[in-house]
């Protein structure tokens, strides 16, 4: 792969870090639930009640600046795990065409889009979660709270071990594999096996994202800890062990947090 494309790729990643760190620091723009007009009823609500973005409400405006502050995280986050399958993508088409740095981009934009396309339903979920946090008092949100988010943590440990993950995981575990099954000639074959490619890797990684939302948090800590999560997931050779006391203490976590053994206030701060 020329050092160029490589370059390229690790600006674009370093610019989405920027730009993500930037949001998190100057505005209030969480990806989750939130309860309208404010910070009123906070009190319990363990993380899950913050002003921002979808404090709005329903509106066009509203919904491009949560897509766009999504996909640019999306890209931060998941740009890092995703190059070992660009570089093998661009190594496959070096050998089959002169053109190398389009069809590759074009590739990377079909990933982009698979997850700018997930956060349109994320957007959806936010505010359809944001009015009914409004529609109970600030005993009831203590209560329900974190039930929500323990479920939440609950459900994606156990999908740790589903056929589903297994699949998905395994394909992105394996460029060279998916290469040779899924290759596509031309710019439309590329970004054809780019979408596919982020199929799969949403179907890996979308119950791992759901708690991020569900917690309400935009942590460059979280952040950090998730694109690390991800990236050894999917890079370790061996990684099912990993897979599995994954699954394991997300399940734990959820029960303990359902419980209310644990406040969790580092998800709020």
């Amino acid at each position: 792969m020329p050092l160029g494309l490589l370059g390229s790729l690790a600006a674009l990643t370093a610019a989405a870090w920027a730009l993500t760190i930037y949001q998190t620091i100057s505005m209030d723009m969480p990806m989750g639930i939130t309860v309208r007009g404010g910070m009123a009823g906070m009190d319990g609500m363990t993380g899950m009640a913050m002003a921002g973005i979808a404090a709005n409400g329903w509106s066009v405006t509203s919904a491009v600046a949560f897509l766009t502050v999504w996909t640019v995280m999306m890209a931060a986050m998941m740009l890092p795990a995703a190059t070992p399958m660009i570089f093998m993508f661009a190594t496959a088409q070096a050998r089959r065409a002169q053109h190398v740095a389009i069809p590759t981009w074009i590739f990377v934009a079909g990933y982009i889009l698979v997850w700018a396309a997930a956060g349109l339903l994320v957007y959806v979920v936010v505010q359809l979660g944001s009015e009914v946090a409004a529609s109970l008092d600030p005993p009831q949100r203590s209560k329900w709270a974190p039930l929500a988010l323990g479920a939440t943590l609950g459900v994606a440990g156990l999908y740790q071990f589903t056929r589903l993950k297994h699949i998905c995981l395994s394909h992105c575990r394996s460029p060279l594999a998916f290469v040779a099954q899924h290759w596509r000639d031309g710019r439309i074959g590329a970004l054809e096996m780019g979408l596919r490619h982020g199929v799969y890797c949403l179907g890996c990684c979308w119950a791992l994202f759901t708690v991020l939302v569900a917690a309400g948090v935009v942590s460059v800590a979280w952040m950090l800890l998730l694109t690390l999560v991800v990236f050894v997931e999917k890079l370790l050779p061996r990684g099912r062990w990993f897979e599995s006391a994954l699954g394991i203490a997300l399940v734990g976590l959820g029960i303990v947090v359902s419980l209310g053994a644990i406040e969790m206030p580092w998800i709020s701060s």
